[in-house]
This record gives C-alpha cells, structure tokens and sequence, in this order.
C-alpha cells in the first residue's frame, strides 16, 4: 500500500473518531444533562424528601449516564493525544471543580440512603455537586472555542541525571500549552457556564415532570419552573449566537458565506423543535416534550461542530494536526468502536427498565 493510499485511510479514519468524539460528548449531554439539571431544581426543593425522591428518580441511571464522559475522554485521548494534554492543562481549573462536584454527587448518592442525621448534608452535596459539573463545563466548552496558545519545545529540558551520571536529554520538540492558569477565564467562557445551567435547568424541568406523576408536588412545581426556564434558555440561544457571531471570524464566515441558507434552515428547524417541545409541555405529553428538548440540543450540538470543522479546537487544533499516526488510529478503530453500540445498547436498556414514574413519597432512602 503506498502513503498517498495510507493517508486516505488514515484521513477517514481520524474524520470518523472526531465524529464519534462529538457523539459521546452529546450523548453524555442529554443523558447525564437532565440529571444535573433535577439536581440544579433540587437547589430550590422545600425539604429534603423532595430531594431524596429527585434522586430516587435517576438512581438506576446516573451512573450509566456519566459513563459517557469517560468515553468521550477515552476517544479523546486514543485519537487525539496531543488536544487532550494541552486542552486538560488549559482547562485543569474549570475541568478540576467539576470533577469535584461530580465526585461530590456520586457519593451523595451513596450516603444519603444510608445517612440518618446527616442526611440533610449529603441531599445539598447532591444538589451543589450538580451545579458545579454544569457551570464549569459550560466555561470549559466556551474557553475551548476561544482556543489556546501553543509552543513547539521540550517538556523536558537540560541533562538529566542518573546515579549521579550525566546522560543526554532523551525528550523531542512536542506542541504544548504555553498560555497562562486563567487563560480560560473571559466573559465569554463565563457566559457559556451560565448558558450551560440554564440549558440543564429546562431539561431537569423536563426530566421531572416525565419522571412524576401527574399531580405530584414535584411534577407540578417542575411545570411551573419549565415554562420560565423554557424562556431563559431561548433568550440564552440567542444571546450565545449573536456573541459567538461577533466574536469568532471562523463561525461569522460559515454561517454568512455561500451556504447560508443551510445555516437559516438549520435555525428554523430548531425553533420548530422548541416549540413542539413547549406545545407538548402544555398539554402534558412530558415525555414527548422532552424528547423534543432533546432534539433541539441535537440540533445546536450539531451544529456547533459543524461550525468548528475541521479544528477539534477552534484556531489551535485541526483534525489531522491532532491525530494520532496511522498505524495508532487504525488499532484504536479495530479494538474501540464496537464499545458505542454495546453502550448505546446498555443506556437504552437502564432506561427501559427504570421507565416507571415517581411520586415525592417515594424518597431515596425513605425505607
């Protein structure tokens, strides 16, 4: 096989993992997502019963939902190395509090069925390490799209030492982060954080009342908190639009070039989808109604990574820049992606089997 034939393949197959890598962030988003944001409404729950049952709600999924980060971080690391070392040394403080806060709510779930005095303590630690992950991976992602400086050079530099032993440097020049520890921290990335929790907030909202019962506390207070929420998130839509426009030359040109009507057509759709979502929310199809929320966030995620080809990081990373070798990428495809549909597989059967509704009697740890 010659190189011109090897490249191909090797084009194909990094094309491939960057669309995979989109695909499990995206799903971690609608999964995970609507947990974090039952978590952000928990914030507001008048006593801790209403805590216990929101987690009750999500006890047999949530950790299947989370599974999903760990894959996006495994393909990011299989096939695109070079990002994931610079992007986690960029992003390390935004990406640090929202481990912790992830962290802190998965072993809230653990003790707070077991908790007695402190039970209180561990539904808080539920909530609030729900609103962390949600803000500061909105940050990570609006910082991400700003891109990052970068520097060719040694991470290792000098003559290294063995048993007293002078021995030659054994490093090569790599591409590294070269930006200082609050780089990521603009306006902008800030905003995202806020567009972030304000997105979770609706699909918690929507979550909720396809999770109760009709007439529940908990499902009519969740109605109450969608229709406002609901607004917010559209304003936020367009708020991030408009500054992603005026502050990206790379977005302005795709979206006002040739193919612009796509790019209108594209937006249309996603209202349609928004409004479906909200007609249904009102005549109480809940279910319904949050899978139309979920497809408007199919849309703009879509969307989003539309824009930014061919970078993986906008302005810093292209997709072949980033890639692993050939040889290194086509083992990664032989042995890895079959993990996508034996996951897919294991999400929907999580969800079939904890498909049943809830009441606020049915507390986490009630028994």
């Amino acid at each position: 096989m010659d190189l011109l034939s090897i490249g191909r393949i090797a084009g194909t197959l990094t094309t491939w993992w960057w669309l995979l890598l989109s695909l499990a962030f995206f799903l971690y988003i609608a999964t995970d997502g609507t947990d974090l944001g039952s978590g952000i409404f928990a914030l507001f729950s008048k006593d801790e019963e209403e805590r216990g049952a929101i987690m009750a709600s999500m006890a047999g999924m949530w950790d299947g939902n989370e599974s999903w980060l760990v894959v996006a971080g495994g393909v990011l690391f299989g096939a695109f190395p070079l990002v994931y070392g610079s992007a986690f040394n960029y992003l390390m403080i935004p990406l640090m509090f929202a481990l912790w806060g992830i962290i802190a709510r998965a072993v809230a779930f653990e003790f707070h069925i077991h908790a007695k005095k402190s039970k209180r303590f561990w539904g808080w630690a539920f909530a609030v390490g729900s609103l962390f992950p949600t803000f500061f991976a909105g940050v990570a992602l609006g910082a991400t799209l700003q891109g990052f400086p970068m520097k060719s050079g040694l991470a290792m530099q000098g003559a290294l030492t063995a048993h007293g032993v002078a021995m030659q440097d054994y490093t090569t020049p790599i591409m590294h982060f070269s930006g200082g520890i609050l780089d990521f921290l603009t306006p902008f990335s800030i905003w995202t954080g806020v567009g972030a929790v304000i997105a979770a907030s609706l699909a918690g909202g929507l979550y909720l009342c396809a999770r109760f019962i009709p007439g529940d506390p908990i499902h009519e207070r969740a109605r109450k908190w969608t229709n406002v929420v609901s607004l917010l998130a559209l304003a936020a839509i367009v708020i991030t639009l408009v500054w992603s426009y005026a502050l990206f030359p790379w977005a302005a040109a795709k979206w006002t070039g040739s193919d612009w009507w796509i790019w209108l057509i594209w937006f249309i759709i996603v209202l349609v989808f928004a409004f479906k979502s909200s007609t249904n929310h009102s005549v109480r199809k809940d279910f319904s109604a949050m899978m139309w929320g979920i497809g408007v966030v199919a849309l703009l995620w879509a969307a989003m990574w539309a824009t930014i080809f061919p970078y993986v990081v906008p302005d810093t990373w292209t997709i072949v820049q980033a890639a692993n070798p050939a040889d290194s990428i086509a083992v990664f495809t032989l042995f890895m992606t079959g993990f996508f549909p034996i996951m897919i597989m294991y999400n929907w059967y999580q969800i079939w089997v904890f498909r049943g509704r809830f009441s606020k009697k049915m507390a986490y740890g009630a028994h």
